[in-house]
């Protein structure tokens, strides 16, 4: 498996190079299948933040699965640890799933369409990022390439927009709800492979889900 660190205002040693390929074998021990890790080390610089100013993030693709877990402690080798239990935990599930579904067994999805806020988005991603506007027009304009986002602040406010272009092949709402487990999100965004409809899946409580599908009132119209 191919495995590639970077550090995000930080440099890492060869010894700690080292020690991510020597544990990253957890992974292909769990899904051997796996072509391609990502290890992103940030240093969070605020001293008020000491606990956590090491944060691991592990993205780990797996054909057209993507698998994904963070965590923060006070020292890289201690967040790559807690890191990499949430990553192995998440693949055991995957691969469990997968046992599952080849022995025809269907799971119930609990749906609900109800009200709900969806949280922000907590896992900025590294790749492709844009320099960042002071222009909140150019937060919704222009056009972005696959994978590819920009960030923009508001006026003199904190409040930041980042848009970013995501390509979703359409899939179920039981398929939906497993990629949203494996990337470790509160909510995923889709295509529900049966209605052809942009689509969001998102944690309730407990192991309960709900589903949002987006459409326009003439589609709707011709459809009745």
């Amino acid at each position: 498996m191919e495995i590639a660190v970077t550090g995000r205002r930080s440099q890492i040693s060869q010894k700690f190079r080292d020690v991510i390929e020597s544990k990253m074998n957890r992974v292909t021990a769990i899904a051997p299948d796996a072509q391609r890790a990502t290890v992103v080390i940030t240093h969070e610089g605020n001293p008020r933040q000491a606990d956590t100013a090491k944060r691991v993030e592990i993205t780990v693709y797996a054909g057209r699965t993507v698998i994904r877990a963070e965590a923060s402690s006070s020292d890289e080798y201690s967040a790559l640890d807690l890191a990499l239990d949430k990553l192995t935990l998440r693949l055991r599930r995957s691969r469990d799933r997968r046992k599952d579904h080849r022995r025809g067994y269907n799971e119930a999805v609990p749906v609900d369409l109800g009200p709900v806020l969806l949280p922000e988005e907590s896992e900025a991603e590294p790749e492709d990022e844009q320099e960042s506007s002071n222009s909140t027009d150019e937060a919704v304009a222009g056009e972005l390439g696959p994978g590819e986002s920009v960030e923009v602040r508001v006026g003199d406010t904190p409040v930041t927009i980042r848009r970013k272009l995501h390509i979703a092949e359409p899939m179920t709402i039981d398929d939906a709800i497993n990629q949203m487990e494996l990337i470790g999100h509160d909510f995923f965004l889709f295509v529900n492979i049966d209605t052809h409809r942009p689509s969001v899946v998102y944690h309730r409580h407990g192991w309960s889900y709900g589903v949002f599908e987006i459409d326009t009132p003439e589609n709707v119209g011709k459809k009745n």
